[in-house]
């Protein structure tokens, strides 16, 4: 449905390049539920709570019921487009609270009919510069194929809540500029992509 949908919208309006169904699947649903995987683990302990990541195990990841006030975690995809990765994170783990922070009017539309499509709750689409939203803060805060990345980068990092994650899915050449420009976050070790020459999930935390 989501694919369909994304299909129809993109004769409209321009919210990926790529228009292969195959290819979407690989790159945006693969590469998104990566991320989800990474951030929130399906396997369970004894308490019913997802364990942490290893390779977020050091800095400790917020997990389900230890976010906000309603007891979930709170996600904010800056930029999010098409959807990617905030809704396909949402389809692996539920019980988030997400917020699609989208300027572009018609994608923030697009954004929203698919939300309504797939029967979606908790989900929050802002249609707003990720600037103005200064005063929310987030467990995880994602980024993922957006313009300015130099100039967007402190912005989505000053949406993430203290002991709370940037998450980054981005190039091995935009690394370093990350590590530059947020050099007071702590990061773990970049995790590359599968089937992927140069894409990688590059995880800081908010100390």
């Amino acid at each position: 449905m989501y694919i369909d949908l994304l299909q129809r919208w993109n004769a409209r309006v321009n919210l990926t390049a790529i228009r292969n169904e195959e290819e979407v699947v690989t790159r945006h649903f693969g590469e998104s539920l990566f991320a989800a995987h990474n951030l929130f683990p399906k396997n369970k302990n004894e308490t019913g709570v997802p364990h942490v990541s290893p390779h977020l195990r050091e800095a400790g990841t917020p997990t389900i019921g230890s976010g906000g006030t309603t007891g979930r975690p709170r996600l904010a995809d800056v930029g999010a487009g098409a959807g990617f990765p905030g809704i396909p994170i949402k389809l692996w783990v539920p019980e988030i609270s997400l917020t699609l922070i989208e300027s572009n009017q018609k994608k923030a539309t697009f954004l929203r009919e698919v939300t309504r499509a797939l029967t979606l709750t908790d989900v929050d689409v802002k249609n707003a510069r990720a600037e103005s939203l200064s005063d929310i803060k987030f467990a995880v805060v994602t980024l993922r194929a957006v313009e300015r990345f130099e100039s967007i980068l402190p912005v989505a990092a000053g949406l993430v809540a203290k002991g709370g994650r940037l998450a980054l899915l981005i190039g091995k050449s935009q690394l370093t500029q990350a590590h530059s420009s947020l050099s007071n976050l702590n990061w773990s070790p970049p995790i590359p992509i599968p089937d992927s020459k140069s894409r990688l999930l590059a995880i800081a935390m908010n100390p």
